[in-house]
């Protein structure tokens, strides 16, 4: 009988989680156009953490209605005694859930272990060096590939090919390693991870891709910001060392990795960008610390105000008692 009773838990969370996660995410693609109309009029990295914080929305909130009123409801006001049929909507929701999940955590689980093998196979014919002013560790890749990336999640690495580092001159060199820098600093490839461990709408979709590919396009603008730092000389080092690269041809690279030159982030585009800048920052540059994560805070904000309204528990109750039903 308890047995029973938290497995109805899980399946009621399951299919709470579904159900709420398929509303929003379906609001958020509705609003894909114009979040990206409003992310093209925003400083590099506030559109990258404004496109990243949209893609989780979905996500976020979904856990936190499972989290802080489906739990908590069904705890306080579920009778233990009694077998409740469980229904139809109830029972499909929850297997859509738990196939999603799986999906997301066969993708992610399968990214991480092309990554390793990535990292194995260059550390095999590799060699460690310190480049760069300041002394920047790498492993150079026997290899005239055009490699240049930093591959990992907890410690990322940087590795080049000994093609690109007898390619690039010293200040170029300089530049793509700043470049590299930034991606690390922002912690880039744990989002990567992030993006594909969460579930998407339906098993084997990719419904949030356009919002992927264009916050890796605004992650790598971002990037190159900071890399420049605004100096007009760095600019033009690093757009001259994006078009080096590129003139190199193409390289695999594993999934969890920032790749100097990234495919599907508009290598013209960036090199444009590189070549007006004259300032420091973008004009909007301080809107990265107001706009980093606020939808997060206000769906988090939004639910625990539900959760402190009077009569909030007997009415998600209720609502879970219609769909067990």
């Amino acid at each position: 009988m308890i047995a029973d009773y938290y497995v109805r838990l899980m399946y009621l969370c399951c299919a709470s989680f579904f159900l709420v996660h398929t509303t929003v995410g379906a609001v958020v693609l509705l609003l894909v156009p114009a979040a990206l109309r409003r992310a093209e009029n925003m400083a590099a990295e506030s559109a990258a953490a404004f496109l990243f914080s949209l893609r989780f929305l979905p996500f976020v909130t979904a856990a936190c209605a499972v989290a802080g009123l489906c739990i908590p409801s069904y705890l306080s006001l579920e009778p233990r005694s009694g077998v409740e049929p469980r229904g139809t909507l109830c029972a499909m929701a929850a297997a859509l859930a738990m196939l999603s999940w799986l999906f997301a955590g066969g993708r992610a689980l399968a990214a991480l272990v092309r990554t390793m093998e990535f990292g194995r196979d260059c550390r095999i014919t590799g060699r460690k060096a310190q480049l760069g002013s300041p002394a920047v560790p790498a492993l150079i890749v026997d290899s005239r590939a055009p490699l240049l990336a930093l591959s990992g999640i907890v410690r990322p690495k940087l590795f080049l090919s000994r093609g690109v580092v007898e390619a690039l001159r010293p200040e170029e060199l300089r530049a793509a390693l700043r470049h590299e820098d930034a991606h690390r600093r922002s912690r880039d490839n744990l989002k990567r991870l992030a993006c594909l461990l969460v579930p998407e709408l339906a098993p084997f979709a990719r419904s949030f891709a356009p919002l992927e590919r264009n916050w890796a396009k605004f992650a790598e603008w971002a990037a190159d910001d900071e890399a420049s730092s605004g100096d007009s000389q760095r600019a033009l080092w690093l757009a001259s060392a994006l078009l080096r690269v590129a003139r190199m041809g193409s390289a695999p690279q594993p999934e969890i990795a920032a790749s100097l030159t990234a495919c599907g982030c508009g290598l013209e585009a960036r090199v444009e960008r590189l070549l007006r800048t004259k300032a420091a920052r973008e004009e909007f540059g301080n809107q990265s610390r107001i706009v980093r994560h606020r939808e997060l805070l206000l769906v988090g904000a939004c639910t625990a105000a539900i959760v402190l309204l009077p009569g909030a528990m007997a009415c998600v109750h209720g609502l879970l008692e219609r769909l067990v039903r």
